[in-house]
């Protein structure tokens, strides 16, 4: 099954406001396989019970809380933080009988914190303003991870067009960033 980004769970979440009874059914299912997963991550040695518990919480406690959310502030921040609020919380009730580590705590909401989506709104708004192919070969190269020679490969143009483009690119996002830009 797919994972769906920020914006499209935030479009669901909106839809189902506005009350879209499908699109909310949908955002449930998307959002009971993200908890399982998170669940699971940080339950290791925990019964798949306990999961399944956890699961029916966090949905529960969204239904109860959906009216709070704010629509201007992304959703799986707000969403990640009731999750966390309910692990943290049974944590407390098994004292300590299920395994969480301390660095799971810390570390729950990583790549959904309001943050990190900002960041990478940021960032793609950045890309965006270069022309298509250059944004999609510093995708690759930089936030994916590709080699210059995989990127060069897949976009049919030279390493060094790709090693210059991907340098030129940033520098291009650099003096926007200062103000510099168009």
């Amino acid at each position: 099954m797919k994972q769906l980004t920020e914006p499209e769970l935030k479009a669901l979440m909106l839809l189902s406001l506005d009350g879209d009874e499908a699109a909310y059914r949908c955002l449930l299912e998307m959002l009971r396989h993200l908890l399982e997963s998170y669940y699971t991550r940080r339950l290791y040695r925990s019964a798949s019970a306990d999961v399944e518990d956890l699961v029916q919480e966090t949905l529960l406690a969204l239904h109860q809380r959906r009216i709070t959310y704010d629509r201007g502030r992304p959703f799986t921040a707000w969403f990640f933080t009731i999750a966390r609020h309910k692990l943290v919380d049974h944590h407390r009730r098994t004292g300590g009988r299920s395994y969480l580590g301390l660095e799971m705590v810390e570390d729950m909401v990583d790549a959904y914190s309001e943050d990190a989506i900002a960041a990478g709104m940021d960032v793609d708004r950045l890309l965006k303003s270069l022309p298509a192919w250059q944004g999609e070969m510093i995708r690759d190269v930089r936030l994916k991870g590709h080699s210059v020679a995989e990127t060069a490969a897949s976009s049919g143009r030279s390493e060094a067009m790709v090693k210059i483009s991907v340098f030129r690119g940033i520098q291009a996002m650099a003096a926007k960033l200062k103000g510099e830009g168009k």
